[in-house]
């Protein structure tokens, strides 16, 4: 008995599992802008209670993945053109101040690391894995970020990303978007590999604006 009680607390799914996936989801344009999450709905899915479940949204909410509304509970978050904006404006300020920060030249080890996780990005894009791309993606830009030596910084940074994650996912519908990003990593390897500062920040403040576009598009506020 202990072993069978001990097996299903290992299988029960967590929060925080729950609301990775999720993520995902909205990441991948599997759940849209103003998608309703209902609880009875997501209990089936996963097997789980519904107090994991309303933890599981909660962090979703935290993060500004989802909002909450009266009488009609969790929803997917959209954003208004102007929101969009600012919120980009706000991680170009953020990143391109990392990229400005990070020392020149990148100690060798930092530019394996980063090597390193681009092969991952370089794999799974090559094997169309989406989910393992958006992973490999925020890696590698995390590990970049952190490379600037501010730690609050970087979790600003960190932050505002994970609030874009719901604006993303048009721009990785595309194969050629896809294939360009990646191209776009590699010009940043490049350019801290030479210790090009200013061609690095351009590369970081041009690699956040097709997401934006794409969203805008989609719904509302852009050409």
């Amino acid at each position: 008995m202990p072993d069978t009680v001990s097996a299903r607390a290992e299988a029960a799914p967590t929060p925080r599992l729950l609301a990775r996936t999720l993520e995902e989801d909205i990441v991948l344009g599997r759940l849209h802008p103003r998608e309703r999450l209902v609880e009875e709905e997501l209990i089936q899915r996963f097997g789980a209670t519904r107090h994991v479940i309303r933890l599981a949204l909660t962090e979703l909410e935290r993060i500004g993945l989802v909002e909450r509304i009266p009488h009609r509970g969790a929803l997917v978050r959209s954003y208004a053109p102007q929101d969009v904006r600012q919120l980009y404006n706000l991680r170009e300020l953020l990143e391109c101040e990392a990229a400005r920060l990070i020392p020149r030249p990148l100690p060798a080890a930092d530019l394996a690391a980063i090597e390193t996780l681009q092969r991952e990005h370089d794999r799974a894009a090559g094997a169309a894995d989406l989910a393992a791309l958006f992973r490999a993606n925020q890696a590698f830009h995390r590990r970049i970020n952190d490379c600037c030596g501010n730690a609050f910084l970087a979790t600003a940074i960190e932050a505002a990303a994970q609030r874009a994650h719901g604006i993303r996912f048009l721009a990785s519908i595309s194969p050629e978007a896809r294939e360009a990003a990646r191209r776009e990593h590699h010009a940043m390897i490049a350019a801290l590999r030479a210790g090009d500062g200013e061609t690095l920040i351009a590369l970081t403040r041009a690699h956040l604006q097709p997401s934006q576009a794409a969203y805008l598009r989609a719904y509302g506020g852009g050409p």
